[in-house]
């Protein structure tokens, strides 16, 4: 990333990035910084984040901006900007990074535009903290898709915007959901669910959530889970039943079957094979 260097000269900053294969045009960035200061740079990027310890002081515009624990800072793309801490121990903060056309494709539309570089906004601060960290931390190509339209639903209150894409009625979502149903071992995308009818994916998973009250993250999750259940009944090995129903590892499948069931996968197929004896 531009402005960030390679090695920072003080042990104490720390910066990480990530990318999402799936999500071309998003850049996650994860810093603890103490003693470095930003030399003026920009990206070509909304840049959006909070600040989750200590403050941060810069220019941005031509006007010196601070920005404290549980606050939104709020960047458009090629904004010239510097950044230093304003607090002795430093600040650190999580940002999200995303090029301009894939938030028109993400949002449904056109000329997003942030008026004031920093929002006093605890609460979304904590919202959009928890959902850059879910998303940092995810392996799901759909959750991830998900957990990214949250950050944008989040942020569109701060926004102002040209004006909406616009896009034909939804259609009846019976096939997304049978096709979920088919595919619960695949990794799958909401560009993918989209497409199956000729929707924008924004667009898809707001009707999508409008009539079945869930996302299609969720509804996966339950079908997956709901298979897992008949496997383990059946004797399967809780690794070999993870793999089957397309969860990561058998960690994954311990703690989200524990979330819906109140009982770990082991503990459960103990119970139901010691019953059948």
């Amino acid at each position: 990333m531009q402005g960030v260097p390679q090695q920072f000269p003080c042990e104490k900053d720390r910066a990480r990035f990530r990318h999402l294969p799936e999500l071309p045009g998003v850049e996650l960035y994860h810093a603890h910084i103490s003693s470095y200061a930003f030399e003026p740079h920009t990206h070509e990027a909304f840049g959006m984040g909070t600040i989750d310890y200590g403050a941060e002081r810069f220019r941005y515009r031509g006007a010196s901006h601070v920005a404290p624990v549980n606050s939104l800072v709020l960047m458009n793309p090629d904004e010239l900007h510097t950044g230093e801490s304003a607090t002795q121990d430093g600040w650190r903060y999580q940002m999200i990074y995303i090029d301009p056309n894939m938030m028109e494709t993400l949002s449904g539309e056109r000329g997003w535009w942030f008026t004031d570089v920093v929002r006093d906004d605890p609460v979304t601060s904590r919202l959009l903290s928890q959902a850059l960290s879910a998303l940092w931390q995810t392996t799901d190509a759909l959750a991830a898709e998900n957990q990214l339209f949250n950050v944008i639903q989040l942020l569109r209150p701060h926004a102002r915007v040209a004006n909406t894409l616009t896009h034909e009625a939804a259609p009846r979502f019976e096939q997304v959901r049978d096709y979920l149903r088919a595919n619960v071992g695949r990794n799958i995308t909401l560009a993918e669910l989209a497409a199956l009818v000729s929707l924008s994916p924004y667009h898809f998973l707001r009707q999508f959530k409008r009539q079945y009250h869930v996302t299609p993250h969720q509804m996966l999750m339950a079908f997956r889970l709901y298979d897992a259940k008949q496997l383990l009944t059946r004797g399967m090995a809780a690794a070999e039943v993870a793999a089957a129903v397309g969860l990561t590892d058998q960690a994954h499948l311990t703690r989200t079957f524990a979330q819906r069931y109140g009982i770990t996968p082991v503990r459960y197929q103990k119970q139901v094979l010691a019953a059948r004896r």
